[in-house]
């Protein structure tokens, strides 16, 4: 069975020989972090871990559906300690330097109201812009034809971008939550505009792809639930998702999720009225108070596909907590319809020995084959030799 053909049938909730082996990545200062702790210095970023840990490769339709042109980045001060600077996004952030992964201290945002809307933001989400379209690339011929092969072993997905996230992100939490009482009339026009964008940019693709999942980003919740209440998210989001869902389920794609992390629950059946199948990485929290994919599983069953939910807290617990970790999920995961990977990029507090534990204990569960590479590496031997690797 292939990479895609595990995907595919795994997500479809049916028959596989061994649950697809998946993880989201890292966090930079884990690999930092890890280096001591017997990880090889040349694996320091995600753009080269996965082949060294064996985890299953995935592709995509390269569709653009986000801003064309960024700002102009600008470096506003610096002392010893930490950066003033605007970024590509046109956010003015302070930055500490000390080199821990932490969320800057966002200073000013620059889509204030209407006129930074029509001046700064809508040249720069321009629907006509050729590039954006894949079906414009030179190669579309060899990419329908790399990706409609019964060869292609790779899951193919495209990206459907983000309705909330991104406008958060320009806006600032507080001045789009003002903002959707003040000027309801501003956020549904861009929340549409976006959303005709993703519509009008995969639809070829769709047509002519054999696409296997569709993926948006959205990060709208925090550890108590949404930023918005299920009657707002209903009123501004939903029929905009359902303009992009229609788009996939017209040509065949069911398997359909968004990038969110916190406590996600009130969000699902929104999701689900929109046309959304799945949810990402299903953050589960500490003492589970945010998304617990169990009591997921227990309420929408087969409605809702999962990729994640395994809780980084007890991954940075010690070996005890993941072997019941992993046991608390197993039965559920073996139902199908759920690939079991760290609930967000794994953190620093998780040991490089505890993570190769966790790995074995998760692929020994599931039926995942232990990588022959990973197991043949004289570092990675003498970690699993060491007295008490096994609990």
């Amino acid at each position: 069975m292939t990479h895609r053909e595990r995907f595919v049938r795994c997500m479809h909730f049916q028959p596989v020989d061994h649950i697809p082996d998946e993880e989201f990545g890292f966090w930079d200062n884990t690999f930092r972090v890890w280096h001591p702790q017997g990880l090889p210095k040349e694996i320091n970023s995600n753009g080269n871990c996965d082949a060294f840990f064996g985890f299953a490769p995935r592709s995509g339709v390269p569709a653009h559906v986000g801003l064309s042109h960024g700002f102009e980045p600008q470096l506003i001060e610096e002392t010893e300690n930490y950066r003033i600077e605007r970024g590509g996004d046109g956010v003015t952030r302070k930055v500490h330097k000390s080199g821990q992964d932490s969320i800057p201290q966002y200073l000013d945002f620059p889509l204030k109201g209407r006129k930074e809307w029509e001046e700064l933001f809508k040249p720069r989400l321009d629907m006509d812009q050729a590039s954006r379209y894949p079906e414009n690339r030179e190669d579309w011929e060899k990419i329908k034809e790399r990706f409609n092969s019964p060869e292609w072993d790779k899951p193919v997905g495209i990206g459907i971008g983000s309705i909330y996230g991104w406008i958060r992100d320009w806006m600032g939490f507080e001045h789009i939550t003002v903002m959707m009482y003040d000027d309801p009339e501003l956020i549904h026009e861009i929340v549409h505009h976006l959303a005709t964008l993703t519509t009008k940019v995969i639809t070829k693709a769709c047509q002519e792809i054999k696409i296997d999942y569709a993926a948006g980003w959205e990060d709208m919740a925090f550890r108590s639930g949404p930023m918005i209440s299920p009657k707002m998210f209903r009123e501004f989001l939903v029929p905009n998702y359902k303009m992009i869902c229609d788009v996939c389920h017209e040509n065949g794609i069911d398997i359909i999720y968004t990038d969110c992390d916190g406590r996600v629950i009130e969000a699902i059946d929104p999701w689900l009225e929109a046309g959304l199948t799945g949810i990402f990485p299903c953050e589960v929290g500490a003492e589970r108070d945010m998304t617990d994919p169990v009591e997921v599983r227990k309420k929408w069953g087969d409605r809702v596909k999962i990729l994640g939910g395994v809780n980084k807290h007890a991954m940075g617990a010690g070996k005890e907590a993941i072997k019941a970790e992993i046991k608390r999920i197993e039965p559920y995961v073996k139902e199908g319809g759920w690939i079991p990977h760290c609930d967000h990029r794994c953190p620093p507090t998780v040991a490089f020995e505890d993570y190769l534990y966790y790995l074995d204990l998760k692929r020994d569960t599931f039926g995942m084959p232990r990588p022959e590479h990973l197991e043949e590496r004289p570092e990675i031997k003498a970690i699993k030799s060491r007295p008490g690797y096994w609990v």
